[in-house]
């Protein structure tokens, strides 16, 4: 019979062992709660690192190394930034020929006298 108990688990799409404990059961806000208590508790005692501006500089050129490795993420993002810029010069075009077009028609009829 215990063997039947253990198909009914799996037949319901999660594996064993993976249900959430403990913290990471608790819901987003909670868990949020908790953690600004432990960093408010950290700055009080002291202990709570503080990243200055060079720090913080080195770190964010760090990250950006890092994302400037995988060359396909780099493409994508080049490409997508092309296709808005492009789509944008589009518009753009479009815009001129619609007002361009309505200055010709308002000539034709006469409505550009003074």
């Amino acid at each position: 019979m215990a063997s039947n108990t253990s198909n009914a688990n799996n037949s319901q799409g999660k594996p064993k062992g993976t249900a959430k404990r403990g913290f990471a059961a608790m819901d987003e806000a909670t868990q949020r709660a908790i953690a600004s208590k432990g960093g408010q508790a950290a700055h009080q005692k002291g202990t709570a690192h503080e990243f200055d501006s060079e720090e913080a500089r080195r770190a964010g050129q760090k990250g950006g190394e890092a994302v400037s490795r995988d060359r396909e993420h780099m493409a994508a993002i080049g490409r997508k930034g092309g296709e808005s810029r492009q789509s944008a010069a589009r518009a753009n075009a479009e815009k001129n020929r619609a007002a361009a077009s309505a200055g010709s028609e308002q000539s034709s009829k006469g409505g550009n006298k003074q």
